[in-house]
């Protein structure tokens, strides 16, 4: 069953999405806490999320931007705002789709069931799954996915562009200056902390597979892929 993720803190219109789209067989996550849209996100990979712009604390695209830092699943929003650079803003942050309010539910479906087909079903585009592995460590980028043996860890975006680097790299050294130009678009709001911070995450996804000491810190130059794995099996 499908999930779809409501984020619409106008009570009414919320159930009304909720009671509609769970007539069509969709399993609904109702988002209530405004401040913890990404913990909702985490915890229940929906499908497609249908997002409001004018929300407490963050707007929309504010989340919708934080949404994409870890999945590209459809983003739809929901809005009141009729003008076309509300439009244009949602789709430059990561959204798919722009419904507004109000709105008829036969067309939220449409469009709802358009996006699914195209991100996953008889419109999506067939290509053979990248698979990058090194000494028994697989790393499955569309899933964002990283296996070694019988063990899995789920991973955000960042954290397997970081370690896709690190393989592809191996055994050079993947820089500092390059791990931020892939991660970030934009490097004049990136504090130079924020790597240190993803790459301690990734040290810990690493260890979640039972392997220490993976991530390799090369002074004034960036990191390696340390195949301590392999390495302890030669012993």
């Amino acid at each position: 069953m499908q999930k779809i993720m409501i984020v619409e803190d106008d009570p009414k219109i919320a159930e009304l999405l909720h009671s509609y789209i769970m007539k069509y067989g969709y399993h609904v996550i109702l988002v209530t806490e405004f401040d913890h849209v990404m913990d909702e996100f985490r915890k229940n990979k929906p499908d497609l999320v249908l997002l409001d712009i004018n929300l407490p604390s963050f707007d929309g695209y504010s989340w919708c931007r934080q949404i994409r830092t870890e999945s590209i699943c459809p983003v739809l929003f929901i809005s009141a705002r009729t003008g076309e650079m509300d439009q244009v803003m949602a789709l430059e942050n990561g959204g798919d789709d722009f419904i507004t309010k109000p709105f008829h539910s036969e067309i939220v479906m449409a469009k709802i069931r358009s996006h699914l087909r195209r991100a996953y079903g008889e419109y999506a585009h067939k290509t053979e799954e990248r698979v990058l592995e090194r000494d028994g460590l697989q790393l499955f980028p569309e899933r964002l996915e990283l296996k070694f043996g019988t063990n899995m860890a789920s991973l955000t975006k960042k954290e397997s562009d970081i370690i896709e680097s690190l393989i592809e790299r191996y055994p050079r050294v993947s820089g500092r200056e390059d791990l931020l130009e892939k991660l970030w678009d934009d490097l004049a709001y990136v504090d130079e902390n924020t790597l240190n911070v993803n790459i301690t995450r990734v040290r810990k996804k690493f260890q979640e597979l039972g392997i220490e000491n993976a991530v390799e810190t090369v002074r004034g130059a960036g990191y390696r892929l340390n195949v301590s794995w392999a390495k302890a099996g030669e012993e």
